[in-house]
């Protein structure tokens, strides 16, 4: 049974622990109250009032009247010693020279504490009193004391810091309570001069009283404005209203480890409330005040700039970049034009959202709602989304896929391609990932490491079956790899296996390449990005998947259980052993001149068709003396890509391209002389003329 706790007064009352699933608080008053490890699930806080009771509220401000008082003390006794050094019996010389150095780093303490923050106030101040000292030095003619006046100058400074700190805290304590910042300047003020007056009765020379009192009131002006700007959220001095908040949330509501998902607090005053360790999965926070003077540990409602977005639901053209926004309730939010870029997005929910031209380039939305969301013109490259994201009917017209045009060109990938999509399209046009984890390489692939990580993953994840769905060249050697998992699959396990693997392997990879060929860092980058181009190939053949099986034997005796395994792959340039392993050159030999023979023979035994010229080209590749093996291998896969490209050239262009680009490259490398080199001159222009690229 739901239970209603609507309008009643519950100061103080203890709900810890307690299941209150949908219960409903609207309007209710919960100062005092505490929530902590409550499961709140969907529980409705609209327009309630939490915080500070009276008694406590009381002594707030008793405490952060004592506080004042004590700093104000603090930076008397600085005063004091200050004007101390000011006696014309010593030498003149001295005392006029040290007490205007001193005056000097106290002013250059407070211009920098206001304008960065304490810490850079008093290294200034050292730094002006340190060259200082030795002019000092030399004036008094090499006389001693000036050291130890040198030392109660930085005496001096940390105390009046000192001073500014403890007046500024009890300043924003204050605040929380009064919130009307001119009563709190005024009592500061007063209780300042008290605790001046006090200090001033043991100093009869009027001089130096008035020198004392109006230090202390000057120093009382600026800890009120210190005060002031980290209650308004200045970055600078935000750690002292951190300090003010913990103290005030002490005896206020409290929803310390509390699970708030989905729960409502819409038009609710929430300062002075501790939300430490709280789960705010979707929590709503619309028009709520006084939020950031609640405690938020490390929630989400640490960024200032999120909970600003919590409260008032408008973040357009601003930029969230790299943000926690993890959970986030952002139901008809404005965000257009807003930049989400690697932004964690994971169970935030944009229903009804404006996102139209919003950047969500490598966004994790995994668990995300984005139904009925406006997102026209948005960027998604290589965000991160799977079953668990919810793309009902959302509003697009059509999307970049790219954040940045391809070198020499305006082209972000749009889609679709031209005119609009209709109803329905953007959805289906993302289901085919959903499943999926990225990998995403920013440096090309190397496909040896590739290979031996994928197979590790398989291995570690012995109950999932995976799959590689594409394999897409974003341009600038990037390259993203989607891997098809079950729908219930870890994929966050997975992704990391993969990226801990691979990196294990390319340094393995490496090490061989550097011991074998001598490698320089340059050449093994120049080879990881000539393997980049490899998925051009791929992306043709990924939409026609075969199985292959592997036989991973591995001498390992915690896998011998295991040692053999079945991967399933979409096409990845041919056949290919998981296991690293070559395969037999004569069994890829059958394979290609099968494919070859599929074609149509030339009708004229003059004039040579496609059939006769890919024969050729494997003739040439296998009688080479230049090629090794692994070469020779690698190359036939290609011709085997040809033959099947010219099974439908107009549809496999791509496919066709590919292969030739490859076979260029892997020519490359040999003497100009060689055989291969000229055969490859003569024939590849023909083959491509045959297939529509020239």
């Amino acid at each position: 049974m739901v239970k209603n706790y609507s309008g009643l007064n519950l100061r103080g009352k203890s709900f810890k622990g307690q299941d209150l699933t949908n219960a409903n608080f609207n309007g209710s008053d919960i100062r005092g109250a505490n929530f902590t490890k409550a499961i709140l699930k969907g529980a409705n806080f609209s327009e309630t009032t939490s915080g500070l009771q009276l008694l406590p509220i009381v002594c707030t401000i008793a405490l952060s009247l004592l506080i004042i008082a004590l700093g104000s003390i603090i930076t008397g006794i600085g005063a004091i010693v200050l004007v101390g050094l000011w006696d014309l019996e010593k030498d003149i010389k001295i005392t006029i020279t040290t007490y205007i150095v001193i005056l000097i780093s106290l002013l250059a303490f407070a211009i920098i504490t206001v304008a960065k923050n304490f810490l850079h106030g008093l290294f200034v101040a050292i730094l002006v009193l340190t060259p200082s000292l030795f002019l000092s030095f030399i004036v008094s003619k090499a006389n001693t004391t000036i050291i130890g006046q040198f030392f109660f100058g930085i005496a001096i400074l940390c105390l009046i810091g000192i001073g500014w700190i403890i007046i500024a805290l009890a300043n924003i304590m204050m605040i929380n309570i009064i919130s009307y910042l001119p009563i709190v300047i005024f009592i500061g003020l007063i209780i300042n001069l008290i605790s001046a007056g006090s200090l001033l009765i043991k100093v009869p020379n009027i001089t130096k009283s008035t020198l004392i009192g109006l230090t202390i009131v000057i120093v009382s002006i600026l800890g009120n404005y210190i005060g002031w700007q980290a209650s308004k959220g200045s970055e600078k001095f935000s750690w002292i209203k951190k300090v003010a908040i913990s103290i005030n949330s002490i005896y206020g509501t409290t929803f310390f480890s509390a699970d708030l998902t989905d729960a409502d607090f819409t038009g609710a005053t929430l300062k002075n409330t501790d939300f430490r360790k709280a789960n705010l999965t979707r929590t709503r926070f619309y028009k709520v005040k006084k939020l950031d003077f609640a405690r938020p540990g490390n929630t989400i409602l640490s960024n200032p700039a999120v909970l600003n977005l919590l409260i008032t639901l408008n973040g357009r053209n601003k930029s969230y970049i790299g943000a926690n926004l993890r959970g986030a309730n952002l139901i008809g939010a404005d965000l257009k034009e807003a930049n989400f870029k690697n932004a964690d997005i994971i169970e935030a929910t944009f229903q009804e959202a404006n996102l139209e031209w919003a950047n969500l380039t490598l966004t994790q939305a995994i668990g995300t709602n984005f139904t009925k969301a406006q997102m026209t013109g948005a960027c998604v490259e290589a965000w991160n989304i799977e079953s668990t994201t919810i793309l009902d009917d959302v509003d697009c017209r059509f999307v970049y896929l790219l954040e940045y045009p391809k070198p020499g060109t305006d082209d972000r990938e749009r889609r679709p391609s031209s005119g609009e999509f209709q109803p329905g399209e953007f959805t289906k046009l993302f289901e085919e990932v959903l499943n999926t984890v990225d990998l995403i390489f920013q440096n090309g692939i190397d496909w040896k490491a590739f290979v031996n990580a994928f197979d590790q993953v398989q291995n570690q994840n012995r109950d999932t079956e995976l799959a590689i769905q594409s394999i897409e060249n974003k341009g600038d050697s990037v390259v993203v790899v989607k891997v098809a998992v079950p729908e219930n699959a870890d994929k966050e396990k997975i992704h990391s296996d993969f990226t801990q693997n691979y990196q294990l392997s390319l340094a393995a990879v490496e090490e061989k390449y550097k011991a074998v060929l001598q490698a320089k860092d340059e050449e093994i980058n120049f080879h990881r990005q000539q393997s980049g181009k490899i998925p051009e190939m791929i992306i043709s053949l990924a939409n026609k998947p075969i199985n292959v099986q592997i036989d991973n034997k591995v001498e390992n005796e915690n896998m011998t259980k295991d040692s053999s395994r079945k991967i399933e792959i979409g096409n990845i340039g041919g056949d290919f052993n998981a296991s690293g392993q070559a395969l037999n050159l004569g069994e890829i030999s059958g394979t290609v001149i099968n494919t070859i023979n599929e074609l149509a023979t030339a009708p004229e035994p003059d004039k040579p068709g496609i059939k006769e010229l890919l024969t050729q080209l494997k003739t040439a590749i296998e009688t080479d003396t230049d090629l090794t093996a692994k070469d020779k291998e690698k190359a036939l896969k290609q011709v085997k890509s040809l033959a099947e490209a010219a099974q439908n050239p107009q549809e496999k262009q791509d496919l066709a391209d590919t292969a030739i680009t490859m076979l260029k490259g892997t020519i490359a490398n040999l003497p100009t002389a060689a055989k291969l080199v000229e055969e490859c001159g003569k024939l590849l222009p023909l083959i491509a003329g045959f297939l529509g690229l020239s």
